[in-house]
């Protein structure tokens, strides 16, 4: 007769498997990502552009305004711009905070107007003022796609050499803007040569990097 079976004897014998803990390695490692996305702040998301040159591009101005932007116009002294829509709520929170800093002549800021219908942009800054030195209408989205912006709004401080140099996701607060921002402002015009202003070579130098040879607006007025 065959010999009775130990199954107790079986079940200390039976081999460690470690696929049966997988399961419970992927919960613990998806918990991790997620507390540590929890944590990241979302208005700095890092940014492949950072230190780069601004991408190569050349917008007409929004409707009713004059002067269009593009990457030769970011060039010869810091500027900000500004992404922003009529359509986005968030984008009237900070308007007011753009307005002060137009009022307090912080730098040149541009708005990079993104997928908006003309009408309704023009509207939205005869409404609500405008703090704009020059405007890009960029109707189809595809400038914004090649400065990286998740949506709107944003904005990036651009150095005198045409670098971007900072960028905020979501509306600006007061907070931002005094800590960071407009410290950063003064801190790029305090690296420029020559007393904060860019020789004319170097101007040319960077406006030659973007691939544009059109005359900047600092050069206009000399």
């Amino acid at each position: 007769m065959p010999e009775p079976i130990d199954r107790a004897e079986t079940q200390r014998r039976r081999p460690w498997r470690p696929i049966y803990f997988a399961p419970i390695a992927a919960f613990a490692a998806l918990s991790v990502v997620l507390a540590w996305g929890l944590t990241r702040d979302p208005s700095v998301l890092p940014t492949p552009l950072i230190g780069k040159p601004v991408p190569q591009f050349a917008l007409s101005p929004v409707k009713g305004r004059t002067l269009g932007l593009s990457s030769a116009d970011l060039v010869g002294e810091p500027s900000i711009v500004n992404v922003f829509a009529s359509w986005c709520v968030e984008c009237r929170l900070e308007h007011p905070l753009i307005m002060q800093m137009k009022a307090r002549g912080v730098a040149p800021i541009h708005g990079l107007n993104y997928k908006d219908h003309p009408d309704d942009a023009a509207g939205w800054l005869n409404t609500f003022g405008d703090p704009y030195t020059r405007t890009g209408a960029d109707l189809d989205g595809r400038v914004a796609i090649d400065w990286g912006v998740y949506g709107v709004p944003e904005t990036f401080v651009i150095g005198a050499d045409g670098r971007i140099a900072f960028k905020h996701i979501g509306p600006l607060t007061a907070e931002i803007l005094e800590r960071t921002i407009i410290p950063l402002i003064d801190s790029l015009k305090q690296s420029q040569p020559q007393a904060g202003k860019q020789s004319g070579t170097e101007v040319s130098l960077a406006r030659e990097r973007l691939g544009d040879n059109q005359p900047t607006e600092m050069e206009k007025q000399k």
